[in-house]
């Protein structure tokens, strides 16, 4: 034993304190955070369901924490620009980024990313879901899927259809329905939905998928028409409307809305944030709100984010390599 003990150097005792202190360190962060303000990137214009959600979100948060929450929005480059931001940044929990579907598409969609996404991002929870809607002008001749798509075969590459971006819910959705029902339509992005329901609303385009967060106040007042909704099943915040899949069997394509987190965050901060935000999801009106608006609330653990995140990666790969889509 003696002779045992006498191995234990000055080398490797500080060894030893050195893999304690590392061992200790995420304990140590989330003891302590956050201590400054915190930035959330939402990598859209302003006006959509991203940087609606990073705003209530964000207000909470800095409620319980007692300290600024700032929300930044980096619009371009199909989220890739705003998303660098956070990939880049100092993995220590500060800058948090909103992701959705663009996130899990341009791994597929995307040449060359200045960053790798499993890789650079960690999981923290999933913020919400819901139904897209298909959305019209009012100056469009179509009340239905079915007359939608006549009149698209009418006019072959005639007909423009918005969207929030390149590799988005809302292009995917619009190239998905052109798919399933034989017709050739004009994409036209936006840098995200917000510019692209104002562009909408003006008839600079004839119709699009919108989230549905955003859309139900101009569909209530008058200014868009909802055609159909994207999910399996009719949404109580727009009651009488059908969905897609009802004209064209098998039409699925929902909107969802996460936080992430740097890759190398340490794994207690991001505990801290998952359970931090799910207590926010939780509150009487956050549910209300996102329900009346057309959204179930998230929540979970990171590692169940982190699964349903690979999930639709795999998912929107196979959309994506059909439609023959692919951006620089």
């Amino acid at each position: 034993m003696k002779q045992g003990n006498a191995r234990w150097g000055p080398g490797a005792k500080r060894a030893v304190a050195i893999m304690l202190a590392f061992l200790a360190a995420g304990t140590v962060a989330a003891q302590g955070y956050p201590a400054r303000p915190v930035r959330i990137v939402v990598p859209f214009a302003p006006g959509g369901p991203n940087d609606i959600l990073a705003r209530v979100i964000g207000q909470k948060l800095s409620e319980f924490w007692g300290q600024p929450v700032i929300v930044e929005n980096r619009a371009g480059g199909g989220t890739v620009i705003g998303t660098e931001v956070v990939a880049k940044s100092p993995p220590d929990g500060y800058n948090l980024l909103m992701v959705s579907t663009s996130h899990t598409t341009n791994p597929t969609l995307v040449r060359k990313l200045p960053f790798d996404t499993l890789r650079d991002l960690a999981p923290v929870v999933l913020v919400a879901s819901s139904s897209n809607v298909l959305l019209a002008h009012p100056s469009l001749p179509a009340r239905s899927v079915k007359e939608l798509i006549a009149v698209a075969r009418s006019r072959p590459d005639q007909v423009a259809y918005g969207s929030g971006g390149n590799g988005t819910s809302t292009h995917l959705s619009g190239e998905m329905l052109a798919q399933m029902g034989s017709v050739k339509m004009i994409h036209v992005p936006y840098k995200g939905s917000g510019p692209a329901n104002i562009a909408l609303i003006s008839g600079q385009i004839t119709w699009m998928f919108g989230n549905a967060m955003p859309s139900v106040p101009h569909i209530k007042s008058g200014r868009l028409r909802a055609l159909a909704v994207t999910g399996k099943q009719p949404i109580p915040a727009l009651p009488g409307v059908p969905t897609v899949a009802a004209t064209l069997p098998g039409f699925e394509a929902n909107s969802w809305y996460g936080a992430s987190v740097q890759g190398g965050t340490p794994k207690d901060v991001i505990t801290k944030l998952n359970q931090d935000i799910s207590r926010v999801l939780g509150t009487g009106d956050m549910r209300t709100r996102l329900e009346a608006e057309g959204a179930e609330p998230g929540g979970g653990s990171p590692e169940e984010f982190g699964s349903f995140f690979r999930a639709e990666i795999e998912k929107w790969a196979k959309v994506i390599k059909a439609a023959g889509i692919r951006l620089e």
